[in-house]
Formats: structure tokens, sequence, C-alpha cells
């Protein structure tokens, strides 16, 4: 739920933030149906994957030395820090050896999380997340505390909702990783030139946040995922 404007944390009451708020304020009720589903849908999800997912994590272990799950400190509504849940697809501790995003040809992918990046299906485990009330099936991406400490006065209304599993940044970004390449830089090159586009999305969302709109994301993020298996499929 939407908090009162004065238990904000202090960075976020700002005049560029109020704008964003006051919007959702008139959604309150959209908001709470927006948790209800996300609880419901989690759930029932969570048990129809459980075959799947015990499957994916036998694969997991068969394939690289290291834990199932990935876990990472992200930041959600309110700039409050939690550990995201996600297949690992990554050679274990990749996280210290190497740039916070994942670089075109990235060396510490490993066979079956390359499979798993292709489909999206390393992020199921975010359904945990979802159910925990840490995350919703449709927000911003939660970033690394490092990177929203880049952000902009404007970008902090991004925390007054739920990070999310899926949203249009993410669709329109989905071959993220091309757009770094292999640059040396990247994590600078992440924060000056990509962070700012995902944005200017992030916040159009808030400005046009509905179910309706969510649904549409929703379908839209699994086209585009469809459409990426086909394309590699030729």
């Amino acid at each position: 739920m939407l908090r009162k404007w004065d238990a904000l944390p202090a960075f976020m009451k700002c005049d560029e933030v109020r704008e964003y708020y006051q919007m959702l304020e008139k959604k309150k009720l959209s908001l709470a149906l927006k948790r209800a589903f996300d609880v419901a849908a989690a759930a029932l999800l969570l048990f129809l994957l459980a075959v799947p997912m015990a499957v994916i994590a036998v694969m997991i272990k068969l394939d690289s030395p290291g834990p199932v799950f990935y876990r990472q400190k992200r930041v959600t509504a309110y700039g409050r820090k939690f550990k995201i849940h996600k297949f690992r697809t990554m050679a274990a501790h990749a996280d210290k050896a190497g740039t916070a995003v994942t670089l075109a040809k990235d060396s510490r992918i490993t066979k079956a999380g390359a499979r798993l990046r292709n489909k999206r299906l390393d992020e199921i485990p975010q359904l945990f997340d979802v159910l925990k009330g840490d995350m919703s099936f449709v927000g911003t991406r939660p970033e690394v505390p490092e990177y929203v400490k880049k952000y902009t006065k404007e970008m902090r209304a991004t925390l007054l909702l739920p990070a999310g599993i899926t949203s249009e940044a993410s669709i329109r970004y989905k071959d993220e990783a091309g757009l770094l390449g292999e640059a040396e830089e990247a994590d600078r090159i992440y924060v000056e030139k990509v962070l700012p586009g995902k944005m200017r999305y992030n916040l159009e969302s808030i400005r046009k946040f509905s179910l309706l709109e969510e649904a549409a994301t929703i379908l839209r993020t699994m086209l585009a995922v469809a459409g990426k298996k086909e394309e590699e499929n030729r």
C-alpha cells in the first residue's frame, strides 16, 4: 500500500517525487487490487511450477558447482533493501569477479544459465519475493544499492512502488547485455546511458498506471520472450 507522504524516507520527500505520489494517491483501490492479484497469482504459480523448478534446480547442480539460487542485495519500495531470489546462471561468486551488469558473451554465465536466461526462467524464484511483498509482477526492475545511489530525484519516484519482475523497460531493453557489449567500463555506461533510458519508461509507467495497463505489460512480456525464442529457433 502507498504510505502517507509524511511517512516516506527523507531522500524521497522532494517536489520531483511528489508529482508522481499525487498521481498514485488517486489510485489506492487499484494498488490494493494489484497486491491482491500478486499474492493470488504468485501462490498459484509456485504450486503449478513446483516440479519444473525442481528439475531446473537439478540441472543447475549438475552443470556447475555452487548453490541453486543466486541471492543478491537489491532495492525495492521506499529504498528498502532485500535479497532477490533467482536461479543461479553464473559461476559461483561471479559478482565478485566482474561488473554488476551482465555483458554480451559474459564468460561467467554457465551453459545451463545461458538456456535459463534466454527464456527468463531464471526469474521464476522471484515469485517468492512477490509473495513476501518485496516485489510485484509489474514494476521497475530492482537495482543494486550502488546504482540506486546514482538516481536523480525524479528517478526516486520509482521507489514509491515495489520492484517488479517485468516492466515496459524490461521489454524494451531485453537485449541489455548486447547494448553494453564487452565494454571495459560497463558500470559507467550502464549508469550514464542505459539506466536513464530505462527510467524514462519506468516513470511513464507510473503516470499511466492502471490494472489494465499492467495486464498488457505482462502479455507483452510473454510475447517478447516467445518472440526471442522463435528467433533463436530459426
